[in-house]
C-alpha cells in the first residue's frame, strides 16, 4: 500500500470512529507502528487529525469526545484485561462505587458472581450489567440522563452521592497525567466523577495505556487521590506512556499491569458472569517507592498492589472491612 493510500485509509477510520489507537491501525494497514506514527504526524501536520498518547483523535484538543460506539470498539482486548484484573480488588460483602464508562462496563460483567456486593453506580451500561446478578446489590443514582456514555449526570447525581461512603470507587476517564491526575472532555461528567471519590476510602482508576500522558479539560481525580491505576501493558516502544507510569509510581500510585498484548483477557466480554476471573499470581504489580498512605500494620509503608491482594485473600472481607473502617476513622 502506498503512503497515499495508507494515510487515507487512517483518516477514514479516525473520521469512522472518533480515536483509534495505534496499534489497530497498524493492523488494519498492515504495517508497522513506527510507520503509522510517521502518517498520523504528516496528517496532523494538514490538520486532519490530533495525535494522541498511542493514537490518533478527530480535530477538537481537549474539548472533544467520542461517543460510546465509537468508545466501545476501541483497545477492546485491553479493556477485557484490565476488567479481568481489576475484579480481583473486589471482595465478598463489599459496598463499592462504580462510575460510567467501557471500562467500567467490562469491570461490571465480571462483578456479577461477586456474593454480597453493593454496587452504587451512574451507569446504566454497568447496572444493565448487573442486572440479572441475583447476589449484587445494585443502587442506581438520580439525575439527567446523558446520552452519549449512557450515564446519570446533574445535581441530582451529586445530590444522591450526599452521605455515601463505601470502600473503594472504580473510575475511567478520558486522559490521565501524573500531573494532572484523571480528566475528562464534560464538565457534568467531571463533577458527579468527584462525588463517587468523595464517597469512597480507596480509588481505583482503569485506564488502557492509550489514555496514559493524555489530558482532557475537566480533572476528576486529582493524582493524590488516587489509591491504584489498573492498566495494561504499553507496547515496547511506548515510551511515553512508560514514562508516565513511573512518574504516577513516584507519586505514590499503585500500579497493577495485566498482561502484555491483551494481557489475560480470557474469554472476553461475555454474558454477566460467564468470565474467568484470573488468578492474582497472573498479574504484574509495579512496586511504589515512598510511602503514601499509612496501612494498618504497614509500618508507615504502602504496601504493593500484590501485598495488599494477597493480605486480603488471606484474612477475608472482615479483616478488609475493618481496614476501610480506619480508613474512614482518619
Amino acid at each position: 500500500m502506498f503512503a497515499a493510500e495508507r494515510r487515507q485509509l487512517i483518516l477514514e477510520m479516525v473520521r469512522a470512529n472518533g480515536a483509534v489507537s495505534l496499534r489497530e491501525l497498524a493492523r488494519v494497514v498492515q504495517t508497522s507502528e513506527v510507520t503509522v506514527r510517521r502518517d498520523v504526524r504528516a496528517l496532523e501536520a494538514e490538520g486532519l487529525l490530533d495525535r494522541r498518547h498511542g493514537g490518533a483523535v478527530l480535530p477538537g484538543g481537549f474539548t472533544r469526545e467520542s461517543g460510546f460506539p465509537q468508545k466501545s470498539h476501541l483497545a477492546t482486548a485491553e479493556k477485557t484485561a484490565i476488567a479481568d484484573l481489576a475484579a480481583n480488588f473486589v471482595e465478598e460483602g463489599e459496598a463499592i462505587v462504580v462510575g460510567a464508562g467501557t471500562t467500567t462496563q467490562e469491570l461490571a460483567r465480571r462483578l456479577a458472581r461477586v456474593p454480597g456486593l453493593t454496587v452504587v453506580t451512574n451507569s446504566l451500561l454497568v447496572a444493565q450489567a448487573l442486572a440479572h446478578a441475583n447476589r449484587v446489590e445494585v443502587v442506581m443514582t438520580g439525575g439527567t440522563l446523558r446520552g452519549s456514555n449512557y450515564a446519570l449526570v446533574g445535581s441530582g447525581a451529586e445530590q444522591s452521592l450526599h452521605g455515601l461512603r463505601v470502600s473503594r470507587a472504580f473510575l475511567s476517564g478520558a486522559g490521565l497525567t501524573a500531573e494532572r491526575g484523571l480528566s475528562t472532555s464534560n464538565m457534568l461528567s467531571a463533577s458527579v466523577d468527584r462525588a463517587l471519590v468523595q464517597a469512597a476510602a480507596e480509588v481505583v482508576v482503569l485506564a488502557d495505556h492509550t489514555k496514559l500522558g493524555t489530558d482532557t479539560m475537566f480533572q476528576t481525580v486529582p493524582t493524590d487521590l488516587i489509591t491504584r491505576l489498573v492498566t495494561d501493558e504499553p507496547p515496547a516502544h511506548d515510551d511515553r506512556a512508560a514514562t508516565e507510569l513511573q512518574a504516577l509510581a513516584d507519586q505514590g500510585v499503585q500500579i497493577a499491569v495485566a498482561g502484555g498484548q491483551g494481557g489475560s483477557a480470557g474469554s472476553g466480554a461475555g454474558g454477566p458472569g460467564g468470565e474467568s476471573v484470573p488468578s492474582r499470581q497472573q498479574r504484574r504489580d509495579v512496586p511504589v517507592p515512598g510511602p503514601r498512605r499509612q496501612v494498618p500494620g504497614g509500618g508507615g509503608q504502602l504496601r504493593s498492589a500484590s501485598a495488599s491482594a494477597s493480605m486480603l485473600g488471606e484474612q477475608g472481607p472482615g479483616a478488609e472491612r475493618a481496614r476501610v473502617a480506619d480508613l474512614r476513622r482518619r
